[in-house]
């Protein structure tokens, strides 16, 4: 289910790493599979949940489980905003 941060962190995708009009990505889809990012990539997305959210992601939560499709990496931010 999209939480208030999904289409934040879609536009972000979207803007940074979808470079062709016919890409696309599913919410649930690997972006790391589907080669919509790489390990460098995954770094700037960090950038940009920290910078925009004030948020700190430890080493051991860059984990797929948390930021490898627009839904996990939704509901990883909701969860860290919600403990903070």
């Amino acid at each position: 289910m999209p939480t208030t941060y999904h289409g934040a962190i879609r536009e972000f995708i979207t803007e940074n790493f979808l470079y062709r009009a016919d890409m696309s990505v599913e919410d649930g889809q690997s972006l790391l599979d589907s080669g919509v990012m790489d390990s460098t990539g995954v770094l700037e997305l960090i950038s940009f949940l920290e910078t925009t959210y004030g948020i700190s992601v430890a080493d051991n939560e860059i984990i797929p489980d948390n930021l490898d499709s627009i839904d996990r990496v939704s509901a990883y931010l909701g969860s860290k905003l919600k403990a903070a």
